[in-house]
């Protein structure tokens, strides 16, 4: 089956170390870049996370400090891997929650402004559990009846998420061979950022999901109390959460000035 596609797709993977989104970073990351046409074109990278690697991290995907210890930085490589990923939509399994985030993290502390807005997200594992409740080695068994050789490798991971999408496709004729429809059926709740700090109310503004000012739109807090931004920006908050109360507070000065 080939995917019904309006612009190019890039299912990616990533080994970290860790699953702290703000601190942990990135040591393998491997992209699958699937054309409109079909044709597909594939890149892996070991990346020197500039941090140890703990060793009950190690024991899961097998990368080790001295694996990566001569491989370059994700700022190093980050121009390479974005220009790869511009153009396209992006898809994974469990990437709306972990890989995008972590992704977009490593992105900005590498000053590569990198954001959501002109693309959509595929969460393959989201599909999955709603139809099947099931891991990536499962899924990959149910639905290609085959045994996922390499898991916990980036490379064997991201192929495997593609080739179970494409099997969902054709299982499931509620499941839209459409990218949109795909990523509105393997999201969750919307936020506003990726971490879930953000979120949209019914009417489709921004509200703060947690702490005193739960349920409050953004702009009023931020209006009513204007330290609260200085604080919010100097504490341990994920950097695009950052960058997108950046943007609220901008367009609501500009506003009032408009």
């Amino acid at each position: 089956m080939q995917l019904n596609l309006t612009k190019p797709i890039c299912f990616f993977d990533l080994e970290t170390t860790g699953i702290n989104i703000t601190k942990d970073r990135i040591v393998e990351i491997a992209i699958l870049k699937v054309y409109p046409n079909g044709k597909e074109e594939s890149k892996t990278w070991r990346v020197n996370p500039e941090i140890p690697i703990p060793k009950e991290v190690t024991e899961i995907h097998g990368i080790s400090d001295a694996d990566v210890a001569n491989k370059p930085t994700f700022k190093a490589l980050a121009k390479e891997i974005y220009n790869l990923i511009k153009d396209s939509d992006l898809g994974g399994f469990n990437s709306n929650r972990f890989d995008i985030p972590l992704l977009a993290e490593e992105m900005l502390r590498a000053e590569v402004d990198f954001d959501m807005k002109n693309r959509l997200s595929v969460d393959v594992q989201t599909i999955f559990h709603k139809m099947e409740q099931r891991t990536l080695s499962a899924a990959y068994k149910f639905y290609c009846d085959k045994n996922l050789d390499g898991a916990h490798s980036a490379e064997a991971d991201t192929n495997a998420t593609y080739e179970v999408l494409k099997a969902q496709i054709a299982k499931y004729e509620e499941v839209e061979n459409d990218t949109k429809f795909l990523a509105e059926f393997s999201s969750r709740k919307k936020f506003a950022d990726f971490a879930g700090f953000i979120a949209y109310n019914k009417e489709g503004e921004e509200c703060f999901s947690f702490g005193k000012h739960k349920g409050k739109l953004v702009t009023e807090v931020l209006e009513k109390e204007p330290g609260y931004f200085g604080w919010l920006l100097n504490a341990d908050f994920p950097l695009y959460t950052k960058k997108v109360l950046t943007a609220i507070k901008l367009k609501s000065l500009n506003n009032k000035l408009g």
